[in-house]
């Protein structure tokens, strides 16, 4: 979603580059020549979908890219950007299916883009990466056995995280980040957006539990790199025939490492369960099974399990305010911000509803039965 800090909603500039502008870029900054290029959705950045073409000195590795161009806050830190771009490269080393980063012409990771729009000059990072083919898990059904994946790739990401090392890894440590779990209170600045309503006054008592429940308790939560942002556009997946002749998925991508950030292995599971919830017939059923296969690789101790249903909850409550706020900063981006909404609002009053007791019934309860090979 988005690379900057707080401040960002105030400062940033998402970039506005033209199809030409952007395949100019591919060709003057990594030397490759485009035979097609097209817009692809984005948050606060700017995507693309490059298309080269072979010369006589290429004809094998790659044709298709993503060109990713930062807005003008995230474009301030290189250096965050930089060690993104080699925790990816050090997942796919270790196996996991992520892209590959391309080097631009002078041999880094990415590049520092001047444009002179008339009354100012604006700066952009832009980065190519190998495009990832497959389809998002928003849109197919998600099994039991697809959750389960989920959870295990979530708890191996943040795993094998833990023997990655960088000269800059320090820079991970995002105080004022807004999408961080641990920074949910920062959401009271922007409940203007959401107006005088019933989404506020729930949002509102999020905040204060986190505060007086989540808080309290962070120093017993164990701390790892998060990638933050596991949602159901975030993952992709490809299909196989299974034994029986029945189509199955597995993953086949992850994209989109601008949240990473320094968190617990609870906030990871609690965003995966999250946004797992969004496409699904039976939300309250997802947690048990994401649950489970998190926990075949990283049981959460008691303090941890307590916190996830507020977990979730405070997790839905920043990508429903953030989306509203940038809705009101970017209305012409409105379909793709506001995904979220379309279910979110409900999942989340399902939630309150019930009440943490019976939903933490529900998810353990699955997961154990997940843990005996019942329901998968």
């Amino acid at each position: 979603m988005s690379s900057g800090d707080d401040q960002q909603s105030q400062t940033l500039a998402k970039p506005t580059f033209s199809e030409v502008q952007a395949s100019a870029l591919v060709e003057s900054v990594f030397g490759l020549k485009v035979s097609k290029i097209q817009p692809l959705p984005s948050y606060d950045d700017q995507n693309f979908h490059v298309y080269i073409s072979r010369t006589k000195d290429s004809t094998d590795g790659p044709t298709e890219y993503v060109l990713k161009i930062s807005n003008t806050e995230a474009s301030k830190h290189p250096d965050l950007i930089e060690v993104q771009s080699h925790i990816i490269m050090f997942l796919k080393a270790a196996g996991f299916p992520t892209a590959s980063v391309c080097r631009t012409k002078g041999d880094n990771t990415t590049s520092l883009v001047s444009v002179d729009s008339g009354s100012e000059t604006k700066s952009y990072l832009v980065r190519l990466l190998t495009y990832l083919p497959g389809r998002p898990i928003a849109e197919v059904p998600v099994s039991p056995r697809l959750l389960y994946e989920i959870g295990r790739l979530a708890a191996r990401l943040d795993k094998t995280l833990e023997k990655f090392h960088h000269p800059k890894l320090n820079i991970l440590h995002r105080e004022n980040f807004i999408w961080n779990l641990k920074n949910v209170p920062l959401l009271e600045k922007y409940l203007y957006a959401l107006g005088e309503n019933r989404s506020q006054k729930i949002v509102e008592q999020v905040i204060q539990l986190f505060k007086e429940e989540v808080m309290t308790k962070l120093s017993h939560f164990r701390q790892c790199i998060n990638h933050g942002d596991l949602n159901d556009h975030n993952i992709l997946i490809e299909s196989s025939k299974s034994a029986c002749g029945d189509a199955e998925y597995q993953v086949s991508g992850i994209l989109d490492f601008d949240d990473m950030s320094y968190g617990y292995y609870v906030f990871e599971v609690a965003i995966a369960i999250m946004y797992m919830m969004i496409e699904s017939k039976n939300p309250i059923q997802v947690g048990g099974h994401v649950l489970a296969g998190f926990e075949s690789i990283i049981p959460l101790t008691a303090v941890e399990r307590g916190a996830l249903f507020l977990l979730v909850c405070s997790r839905f409550c920043q990508s429903l305010v953030i989306d509203a706020h940038y809705c009101q900063l970017y209305p012409e981006n409105k379909d793709y911000l506001m995904i979220t909404a379309k279910t979110g609002w409900k999942h989340l009053q399902q939630m309150f509803d019930m009440g943490q007791k019976a939903v933490e019934e529900i998810w353990f309860e699955t997961a154990k039965s997940c843990e005996c090979g019942i329901s998968m």
